[in-house]
């Protein structure tokens, strides 16, 4: 049986008729961060949060998987009625935008030296788990307002440790292993193949009809 969360998103899923005019200004503040990195040589930050957004889009792909053959929900859904697009099951567009700039946030606020510690713990590790757990503070109070829905037991917030394992800390490490990478050839082919994987399986698995 199909959770009434799930039934919710699905009524609205790829809707064009839930445009809303905001979501152009929210575009031009992605293209602006982007476009000002660019501007400044800031490559490794940039291709970082690319990746950083790469691996969201990963996470919201298995997300629809489960809801395909469970029939019963996705890990998470966003069935609120006050989005201008629904992309797939867990992901709006305004979700999309943020993580798009969520990586530059992320690369920004940690130290240059990749190899400072602070307290005694290696600071891209350190930062990693800070992020994530306000990451996973902000998917709480969501949830918490209902905007964002969890139906299974061992993904809320009485149980928050896998959202915060598999829900934020892969993005998180990912996206300063690749502004870490000494090689630029290296990071485009590290972002290259997390984007490349993902646009493979969109369109491959959304002809099928399971995401």
């Amino acid at each position: 049986m199909i959770a009434e969360s799930a039934q919710q998103a699905q009524s609205i899923l790829r809707d064009p008729s839930t445009f809303s005019w905001y979501i152009i200004p929210l575009l031009l503040i992605v293209l602006y961060t982007y476009f000002m990195e660019a501007d400044k040589g800031n490559w490794s930050r940039v291709l970082a949060g690319l990746a950083f957004w790469g691996m969201d889009w990963f996470n919201e792909i298995w997300n629809g998987l489960v809801f395909h053959f469970s029939q019963f929900a996705p890990v998470w859904s966003a069935p609120g009625g006050n989005t201008a697009y629904l992309i797939l099951v867990g992901l709006n567009i305004e979700i999309s935008f943020m993580f798009a700039i969520t990586g530059i946030a992320a690369t920004l606020a940690m130290p240059r030296d990749k190899n400072l510690k602070i307290l005694g713990i290696n600071n891209r590790l350190l930062f990693a788990i800070v992020m994530s757990f306000f990451s996973v503070c902000v998917e709480i109070m969501l949830n918490k307002a209902g905007a964002l829905i969890w139906e299974w037991p061992f993904w809320n917030a009485e149980f928050p440790y896998l959202i915060f394992l598999f829900g934020y800390m892969p993005f998180y490490l990912v996206c300063y292993w690749v502004f870490d990478m000494e090689s630029r050839k290296k990071q485009i082919i590290t972002v290259g193949s997390i984007l490349g994987f993902d646009l493979v399986a969109l369109l491959a698995l959304g002809s099928l009809g399971w995401i």
